[in-house]
């Protein structure tokens, strides 16, 4: 499986050149010296096809004549962008912790918000969200999120020592990934991910140097997951690596699948078997949309299996960039451990106290999406009027998304279940695969880049995420708002016809 080689290859011409010109530059550090994980690394979402998309935007704003009108980024999952309105009671908190004289000035501003703001503030240095807050985070909203997880789980009990918040849950699992990082080691420490999987992982995973154990989620049974899958990965890696961490996304990404009780407790009895370290990747835990799926989150299901289950070290992550939010530019999201060695959570904070604390609004994303308006209070009418307008939204066009794409030949798509992405596979002809060979290309990002320079369409190759040999998909967004998606259905259409009589 050749999921990053031509990437970087792509990426290290682009923007290195050769290494020989780079060292008669005379620079300290250049590419012959600098950590080599670094050029290894790659970030699909935002590499070579994105990094294009970018040019060819600014190439429109200065007039140039091109096929299409505009760039639709439908490669990542950033709703504001895609035209989504903030929610009320969001931007109204955060305007109050910036500036708290807006409290005293505004007269429309809900008392409810007010009462909110200055709590926080209250918890905040100074009163300020311009002091520094703990490491772990401000306070009171690690003891709000606590009581938000458990109020998820039916009452499972969540402690607030145990949770950290960070910029985004991103950081919080590139933090616990970097507790594996052991060059004693004989072997690298090896974290099983799934294939196809969101790149943050597998780019982490190269950047530390770790080992990446890729396991196949299963596509004709909706990318479910299966133990002999998980049993023949473990297997196959476990000479090479020393394997430790088991990593699951659900709701799913790029995949968009919903793992039902029966599959959550199917992986965990496989972790304690194997005595593995979960990450339970869980930022679209408010995006399910399909009649039947429900989320369960691991933490909840772990518990009430019991002993030895209930023992399992657990890291859960949570963002304020996805759900019924979308505040990505903010990078809030959080940590919550279970049955983390004490020592080791030592050595944890003691950790991330060298970069002092998250920005301390994106913790008041944090506290405003745990601890939301109640019933009965001013703003609870409008946040849920727009809560359940976002949420109907995208689950109509989960519904959308799938259908279009199925209904073009050569095309198949399974159902959008959660999440925020589609992750349909293409037929592409074999004389379209020659071409992309002999650019040495993979086949997948050929056809997106052909489709961006034909259409202003940019979407991510499967190549990007991982996929079985032999397959190939992309990464579309539900995220258009309808009209822009009908648009963007219709360009893609007619480039696909194009393309497979081009190649047929």
């Amino acid at each position: 499986m050749r999921t990053t080689q031509v990437l970087t290859g792509l990426v290290a011409r682009r923007f290195f050149g050769t290494s020989s010109r780079i060292m008669a530059s005379g620079k300290t550090l250049n590419v012959s010296n600098i950590n080599p994980n670094v050029i290894k690394m790659e970030y699909a979402v935002r590499g070579p096809i994105v990094i294009r998309a970018v040019e060819l935007e600014k190439e429109l704003a200065n007039g140039a004549q091109k096929p299409f009108p505009n760039v639709i980024k439908a490669n990542i999952g950033d709703a504001h962008a895609m035209g989504q309105k903030p929610i009320t009671f969001i931007r109204q908190l955060l305007a109050c912790i910036a500036n708290p004289s807006l409290m005293e000035t505004d007269k429309s501003l809900p008392a409810d918000v007010i009462e909110h703001a200055n709590a926080f503030l209250g918890s905040c240095g100074g009163k300020s969200a311009g002091a520094y807050s703990q490491s772990t985070g401000v306070e009171i909203v690690r003891k709000h999120v606590a009581e938000y997880i458990s109020r998820r789980d039916g009452g499972v009990p969540s402690n607030s020592e145990d949770i950290c918040l960070s910029g985004g849950a991103s950081e919080s699992i590139r933090n616990v990934l970097k507790l594996f990082i052991n060059r004693n080691n004989a072997k690298k420490v090896g974290v099983m991910i799934p294939i196809p999987q969101y790149p943050l992982y597998s780019a982490t995973i190269e950047e530390f140097g770790l080992g990446q154990v890729g396991y196949y989620l299963s596509e004709s049974s909706n990318w479910s997951l299966d133990e002999a899958e998980l049993e023949r990965s473990f297997n196959d890696h476990s000479k090479e690596y020393d394997i430790r961490v088991l990593c699951i996304i659900n709701p799913g990404n790029p995949t968009g699948q919903v793992l039902s009780r029966d599959n959550i407790e199917t992986v965990i009895k496989f972790a304690q078997k194997k005595k593995l370290f979960i990450l339970a990747d869980e930022v679209y835990q408010d995006n399910v949309y399909a009649q039947g799926s429900e989320f369960h989150s691991f933490k909840k299901v772990l518990v009430e299996m019991g002993e030895p289950y209930s023992k399992l070290e657990l890291a859960s992550f949570h963002s304020v960039s996805k759900g019924y939010m979308g505040e990505c530019g903010m990078r809030g999201g959080y940590v919550e451990f279970l049955n983390l060695d004490p020592e080791v959570y030592v050595l944890f904070k003691k950790m991330i106290s060298a970069k002092l604390c998250s920005t301390v609004l994106g913790q008041a994303v944090i506290d405003a999406v745990v601890n939301p308006p109640k019933e009965g209070e001013p703003s609870y009418s409008q946040w849920k009027k727009e809560r359940d307008a976002v949420l109907a939204s995208l689950k109509e066009r989960a519904t959308l998304v799938e259908k279009a794409y199925s209904s073009i030949d050569g095309i198949s798509c399974n159902p959008v279940q959660g999440a925020m992405y589609a992750f349909p596979q293409i037929t592409i002809p074999a004389k379209a695969v020659e071409k992309a060979q002999s650019r040495n290309q993979q086949p997948d990002f050929f056809y997106a880049m052909e489709l961006l320079e034909s259409t202003g369409i940019c979407i991510v190759p499967g190549s990007g995420f991982g996929q079985k040999d032999g397959t190939y998909h992309f990464r579309t967004t539900i995220l258009p708002q309808p009209e822009l998606f009908k648009d963007m259905l219709a360009r893609f259409t007619d480039f696909h016809a194009k393309f497979l009589a081009e190649y047929k």
